[in-house]
């Protein structure tokens, strides 16, 4: 982690400590709220690279059966208090040891409106030194969560014509498409629409030209002329989930999806942590810290990381053992490549759309099924 911070500084540089983005993200080893074991990561916008981790355990066998060897010197439990606050605490330990630790002034904090951790780090270079950015597909996740909590107020709302379920989902991919197309153009951004119909067309603000995300903008472009299928919304229902809409469209909410940043590095990181302490089989914190390091140690470097190791404890890797290490990094490489693909984001997302139709068909054949309390 020491040499993922290092790729960030500059080793000739004069200044002692500097400034970067880092995505911030918690993990626990049981879900739900009741986890005993939890690691923090951090993990630079720069290098991709896991520059720190924190790693939480509530749980000390030997402090809890209260043997002889209680009062051996031993790895205690290092965290005292619920698994919601294990994301707040472990990102205020790492922020206070950046600066001694890894010359790194944490100055932008990516993270999700699910923990406080923000508020705990906010100040802690001085007032207001963290500026918080949001994930856009957290944010996009607002506008189906508010957008339904007006819809359950409201029940003039609902019914075929107006904000279904189907078309709360629309406006939401909608507005995630607009921030993901536009990243650092916040006009752009503003300019997106989702409820145009030909009755009610729209397209006064989106942009024009071929290359414009608006079907109607493209067809004029070449000289076509556009029918519009959508059904739109009714203008009654648009006035009042309007300013519901305008307050998710805010300027100063926009400007902090400008990176264009997500969770999947965070994602991927949990991931190799969990394969190597599979979630099944409660450790300890002693057990949890070497697993954490072997994953950090994964997912910078891949298995040539391993190579270091082994050469730091006096091993030399044999010839088959250089083979296959090599052999694992380049295919993890050429499969993450390869789902990277435009071709392959298109295939996975009309296996979903495909999915979520036949689900939906099913549901309606059948009809309600199982739901809680309700038989």
């Amino acid at each position: 982690m020491k040499h993922a911070a290092g790729e960030i500084r500059n080793a000739d540089d004069l200044v002692p400590s500097v400034k970067c983005g880092v995505l911030v993200d918690d993990t626990w080893q049981r879900r739900g709220y009741s986890s005993l074991n939890g690691v923090v990561s951090v993990i630079s916008i720069l290098s991709g690279k896991v520059t720190y981790i924190e790693v939480m355990s509530q749980f000390c066998k030997k402090c809890d059966t209260k043997t002889s060897s209680f009062a051996l010197k031993h790895q205690c439990a290092n965290h005292k208090g619920s698994s919601e606050n294990i994301e707040a605490i472990g990102a205020y330990r790492i922020f206070e040891r950046s600066v001694n630790s890894r010359g790194l002034i944490y100055s932008e904090y990516f993270g999700g409106g699910d923990s406080k951790g923000y508020d705990e780090v906010k100040d802690i270079y001085g007032a207001n030194s963290v500026v918080k950015c949001e994930y856009i597909g957290h944010v996009q996740k607002r506008v189906g969560i508010h957008l339904r909590n007006l819809k359950n107020k409201s029940k003039k709302l609902g019914g075929k014509g107006k904000l279904t379920d189907n078309f709360i989902n629309k406006l939401q991919n909608y507005y995630g498409i607009a921030i993901r197309a536009n990243v650092g153009n916040l006009l752009q951004m503003q300019s997106a629409h989702a409820c145009s119909s030909a009755k009610n067309p729209m397209h006064k603000q989106c942009p024009e030209g071929s290359d414009s995300w608006c079907k109607n903008q493209r067809a004029i472009s070449v000289g076509k002329n556009y029918k519009d299928s959508n059904a739109g919304l009714p203008k009654s229902i648009m006035n009042i989930i309007k300013p519901t809409y305008m307050k998710l469209c805010d300027q100063k909410l926009l400007e902090k999806c400008f990176h264009g940043k997500t969770p999947n590095a965070n994602e991927s990181f949990n991931n190799v942590l969990w394969t190597i302490l599979p979630k099944n089989t409660f450790v300890e914190l002693q057990t949890l810290s070497l697993g954490s390091s072997i994953a950090v140690l994964l997912f910078n470097d891949g298995f040539s990381g391993i190579i270091g190791v082994l050469n730091e404890l006096g091993i030399t890797p044999g010839h088959y053992t250089l083979t296959h290490y090599s052999s694992f990094d380049t295919e993890r490489i050429v499969t993450s490549k390869r789902q990277c693909l435009p071709a392959t984001k298109l295939s996975r997302k009309k296996k979903r759309v495909n999915r979520k139709m036949k689900n939906k068909k099913i549901e309606n054949k059948e009809g309600v099924c199982y739901k809680s309390g309700d038989f």
